[in-house]
């Protein structure tokens, strides 16, 4: 499956942005979707994920309340609606897909990955 990210952008802080991941070459709904993100100088970081279903979700602790993982299997598409956003959000954002594991946030049972959409927020 080939994945492709966007809605990245400069915003305030406090604003909104959604992020889109659309699918291609597989069926969508075979595959677990998440989010990570990687701001410069650190490590890759596990945001949210949602079932092949859209049925369960999981986020990283500290952005639950403000980050929504959503998808449209329909539509072969996965989005992530952040709201509220903080300076230290800032990072690439990207989506990946798996199909081997259960629901999760490790980084290595991701199999394919999209490249990332930068999310800049100003304060």
């Amino acid at each position: 499956v080939q994945l492709q990210a966007s809605g990245g952008g400069l915003v305030q802080a406090g604003d909104s942005l959604r992020l889109s991941c659309e699918a291609s070459g597989r069926t969508f709904s075979r595959y677990h979707m998440g989010w990570f993100r990687q701001a410069p100088g650190k490590e890759r970081e596990f945001v949210a994920a949602i079932d092949r279903w859209g049925d369960r979700t999981y986020y990283q602790d500290s952005l639950k309340g403000r980050f929504t993982i959503s998808r449209e299997n329909a539509k072969n598409t996965a989005y992530l609606q952040m709201n509220s956003l903080e300076p230290e959000d800032t990072a690439d954002y990207y989506c990946a897909a798996d199909d081997l594991y259960e629901l999760g946030s490790n980084v290595r049972a991701y199999t394919y990955w999209g490249r990332g959409t930068l999310v800049t927020v100003s304060s």
